[in-house]
């Protein structure tokens, strides 16, 4: 397998560091064969060839099988123009290669429960995969910008537009997804105000009614968002488009405790397999705490368990990598985002080392 590594700005190059700890021991203990390669992307970029993205990292991305991905941005170049922005970055690596499922679980960790923001028995043994369509909608659709009128007022226009072609191939992934899960999809639009919502939900009923071993369900965004706090675990799967999908799946961070948690793989071909991916944390880059060694190291530690099982088909070493996770946090672990108050907390490099330490324990017992 092929890996291409771009640490990004903030403490992305941090815990890209400490997640490359982990690759290399499944290289030296599970036996797999992972090469690495490096660039930049982001503010680095920026800094270094004057854009986010240069060509050369991009073919990169093409000729590898998947990207880890760290973190992008910070206010040393949030004057820039938008186009020129460090998250132009990576929004080219997903539009340019055609990855137009974002895949976001949210699943809450039993020794987390306190760190949610909702209470214990509402999170309690949560599970959902938010599926956000990523290279359409309102982030791509032309026309947009700001003008300024004869007398000197501004106005702003931003293009929501989705393709029917661009709806159905997220709701394949969706689907597939879910057979593996408790085949139930939820389907968030908002078809009542929108004209991109009325085709979305066309759209979805239509490959709903195509796939009928799937219970598929519909709910306005706005309700989505408050039944995410009141009612999380009525959800399985979330299909939604760009937008949606980016507010929400953040919002469900907040049920599992921290940003620093959640990981995301971006694919293009489906749910399993041989599938090119870009895999990163959904959190931003920190610019507050970047260089401090704090940062929770978890989130891109679980976008390689993604890697694992989606691009370099291996299930068997992802979950031993969940659950070596699940173990550091059950023997109490905490970085500072998920530490009670006067909790005791260790730096990204400790909680490396407690995944790590638990991965060995894994190892013996089964080759024991």
């Amino acid at each position: 397998m092929k890996l291409l590594v771009l640490p990004g700005d903030g403490i992305g190059p941090e815990i890209v560091d400490q997640t490359l700890r982990v690759v290399n021991w499944f290289t030296e203990n599970a036996g797999l064969t992972i090469e690495i390669d490096y660039g930049l992307a982001g503010g680095a970029s920026i800094d270094d060839c004057g854009v986010p993205l240069s060509d050369e990292v991009f073919a990169k991305a093409k000729a590898s099988d998947a990207v880890l991905f760290g973190a992008v941005g910070g206010p040393k170049w949030d004057a820039l123009p938008r186009a020129s922005r460090p998250e132009m970055g990576i929004l080219r690596l997903r539009k340019g290669l055609d990855l137009y499922a974002n895949l976001r679980p949210a699943i809450s960790f039993s020794a987390l429960l306190g760190a949610s923001a909702l209470r214990p028995e509402i999170v309690r043994d949560l599970d959902i995969l938010i599926v956000r369509e990523s290279t359409a909608g309102v982030y791509f659709g032309e026309p947009r910008g700001i003008v300024t009128s004869a007398d000197g007022a501004r106005a702003a226009t931003d293009t929501q537009a989705y393709h029917e072609n661009e709806i159905r191939r997220v709701c394949e992934v969706a689907f597939e997804l879910a057979r593996a899960r408790n085949s139930r999809v939820c389907s968030v639009d908002k078809a009542n105000v929108m004209e991109t919502g009325a085709l979305w939900r066309a759209v979805t009923t239509e490959f709903g009614n195509q796939n009928p071993d799937i219970e598929l369900s519909h709910m306005y965004a706005d309700n989505c968002a408050m039944q995410l706090v009141r009612a999380p675990k009525q959800f399985d799967v979330i299909v939604t488009d760009n937008l949606f999908g980016d507010i929400l799946s953040d919002q469900a961070a907040a049920l599992t405790g921290s940003l620093g948690l959640l990981p995301s793989a971006t694919i293009a071909h489906g749910a399993a397999g041989q599938n090119f991916g870009v895999y990163e944390p959904i959190h931003g880059s920190a610019p507050d705490i970047a260089g401090k060694g704090i940062a929770n190291p978890i989130a891109t530690i679980l976008s390689f368990a993604m890697c694992l099982r989606i691009s370099l088909d291996a299930s068997r070493e992802a979950a031993l990598l969940e659950e070596a996770v699940r173990l550091a946090l059950s023997g109490g672990i905490r970085t500072p985002d998920i530490a009670a108050p006067g909790e005791k907390t260790v730096s990204s490099a400790g909680m490396t080392d407690a995944i790590l330490s638990r991965l060995n324990d894994l190892s013996l017992k089964r080759e024991a």
